[in-house]
């Protein structure tokens, strides 16, 4: 169904990312903006009441029908648990407790994780780390789709199927593009999770459970949040590899959208990423941006040029070290 996408292959790039440049060419113009980059204590509490939230909405559900469990895991849960995996992406660059304190930061990532019912926290800081490192390079950064990905859905319908899919493409790609060995935070951060897992099926039930699974999958899926998936890299704009949001769900997003800010600094919090574009408003002002992540979902489908394929790639020069 829908016109065939014409691209059959990735955008291959021989130039470096733009971000390390534009950080030095920006701090050597604002030193101020150095002193951003600390941690923001406010995260923990705000992770820890989302945390509590959904262990209030594991008993407020517990004894629903079916299709209301459904309808709030959607309606509710998705929301807050798409919110807790940008908590998790804030816990990843250590700015809960610092630089000084990561391994504080790896033990409450595993704390947020708990609602979204998958062990994912320890996993996404390693692979995340490669792609700020090495943004766009093949096999080794697992945001850029599989060529199978790129040859398949490549249609209105397909391309509809491939967002509905997003979690399980995400989670299974690394596999795929680049393997690592398992490490022993990640065998604990599974181990909490199953047992934490287990514990809500036996103190609330099934339904609680399939809520707390069906809240993943749906928010990071077919959901207006899930926009900034495809909005943050997907080149809609040739030559343009990352791209910022400035619409009102960075409030439930810990600013996520300010995209360009966030790599070119990922050592600030992203509450503080709106002052590093106030601060240095000529160098984002004029880059493409966007004010709604449903046009770009909509866009993502129905635009017969833009595809899995719409990204830039390119061969990582000199060595490569992986998180």
């Amino acid at each position: 169904m829908g016109n065939r996408v014409a691209r059959e292959d990735f955008e291959w790039v021989y130039t470096d990312q733009p971000h390390a440049s534009r950080r030095q060419e920006i701090l050597a113009k604002y030193p101020e903006i150095k002193s951003l980059m600390k941690p923001d204590p406010n995260l923990i509490w705000i992770i820890t009441m989302m945390v509590l939230t959904q262990l209030v909405a594991f008993y407020l559900v517990k004894d629903l029908d079916w299709k209301w469990v459904i309808f709030w895991a959607y309606a509710f849960g998705s929301c807050i648990n798409h919110s807790v995996t940008l908590a998790i992406h804030e816990v990843s660059h250590n700015s809960a407790f610092g630089h000084y304190r990561a391994m504080w930061n790896r033990w409450f990532g595993m704390f947020a994780n708990l609602p979204i019912g998958v062990p994912y926290s320890i996993s996404f800081k390693r692979y995340h780390m490669d792609h700020h490192r090495y943004l766009g390079g093949d096999g080794i950064d697992v945001d850029i789709p599989t060529d199978f990905e790129g040859w398949f859905f490549c249609t209105t319908f397909r391309k509809f199927i491939w967002v509905v899919l997003q979690p399980l493409f995400y989670a299974f790609r690394p596999l795929f593009i680049n393997p690592k060995p398992i490490t022993y935070l990640e065998i604990i951060n599974t181990v909490i999770q199953v047992i934490f897992d287990i514990t809500v099926y036996y103190v609330f039930g099934i339904k609680s459970l399939v809520y707390m699974l069906a809240a993943s999958l749906l928010g990071l899926g077919l959901h207006p949040i899930s926009g900034h998936f495809i909005a943050e890299h997907y080149m809609f704009l040739k030559g343009h590899e990352t791209y910022s949001y400035y619409g009102p769900l960075n409030l439930l997003t810990f600013n996520v959208g300010y995209h360009n800010e966030h790599h070119d600094f990922p050592n600030i919090p992203g509450k503080s990423l709106p002052l590093v574009r106030k601060i240095a408003a000529e160098y984002y002002d004029n880059l493409p941006h966007y004010n709604s992540w449903i046009r770009v979902l909509y866009d993502f489908v129905t635009d017969d040029t833009i595809s899995p394929y719409s990204r830039m790639k390119r061969h990582q020069k000199g060595k490569v070290v992986l998180e």
